[in-house]
Parts: structure tokens; C-alpha cells; sequence
């Protein structure tokens, strides 16, 4: 293949991982958490994850009731927002499957670490992906007319 078309490919498969930085550009990464967090002595540390993915389980929440409300209010015929209702939901449902999965993942990662160590890199993992998601279900629903 020419270089040109290399080059187009590569940039093709890197663009949708800038975009989605750039709208996410707000949402700490687990490691971020964790460092900001280590201000903190150790039970202090897991305070401070554990109230960051708190919150990042109230905005979840609260982004997929507004996906929710979103839907409703489409101005689209109802069989397609039905579908979109349906599908929100088994995407829900599919999100907090792999959310457990990635973080078990990371989580192990420590090995025998010490101390809470699993549990610490859990609790940031858990709030970088749902406030992750909580960014998503915003950007998808954002462009959506109401009747």
C-alpha cells in the first residue's frame, strides 16, 4: 500500500480515541485518582476513592435517568424510541458487566500488594468507568430533538 493510504488508516483508527478524550478531557483516570487520593495515609486514601466513585455512581444515576427522560421526550416515532429505550437498557445492564470485569482485571493486577491495595486501584477503576459513562450517555442523548 502507498504511505498516503498508511497514514489515513492510522489516522482513521487514533481520531475516535482523541475525540472521546476530548469530551471526557474533565474525567480523571484511575491512576489520577489514585494519586490525588495518596495525599491521604492509607485509610484516609480509600475515604477519599470511596467518595469519588460515589459521586460517580450519583452522576451515572443520574445521567441514565436523563438518557431515560431523553428518550421519552424524542421526537421520533415511538417504535424507534422504544427500541432506543430497550437498547439503552441491555447497554446499562452490558456496561456494569464490563465494568466489574475491568476493574476485577485492574484490581489484580496488584498481585499480593499490600494492605488495601486491590481495593484501592478497584474503587478508582469503578469511578473513572461509570464517570466515563455518565459522559457518554450525555454526549449521545445531547443532540436528540424533543417534541
Amino acid at each position: 500500500m502507498r504511505p498516503i493510504v498508511w497514514i489515513a488508516l492510522g489516522l482513521a483508527a487514533f481520531v475516535p480515541h482523541v475525540l472521546l478524550a476530548a469530551s471526557a478531557g474533565a474525567v480523571p483516570s484511575e491512576r489520577e485518582l489514585r494519586e490525588e487520593c495518596s495525599a491521604f495515609p492509607e485509610a484516609g486514601m480509600r475515604d477519599c476513592l470511596a467518595k469519588k466513585f460515589d459521586e460517580s455512581q450519583r452522576l451515572l444515576r443520574q445521567a441514565e435517568r436523563e438518557a431515560a427522560s431523553a428518550l421519552s421526550g424524542w421526537d421520533e416515532d415511538q417504535k424507534y424510541v422504544a427500541v432506543a429505550k430497550l437498547k439503552l437498557a441491555h447497554s446499562n445492564s452490558a456496561f456494569a458487566k464490563y465494568r466489574q470485569a475491568q476493574c476485577d482485571f485492574l484490581s489484580s493486577l496488584n498481585g499480593g500488594g499490600v494492605g488495601n491495595a486491590q481495593a484501592l486501584r478497584r474503587l478508582a477503576c469503578l469511578a473513572e468507568l461509570d464517570s466515563l459513562r455518565a459522559v457518554q450517555l450525555r454526549d449521545a442523548i445531547s443532540g436528540l430533538p424533543p417534541r
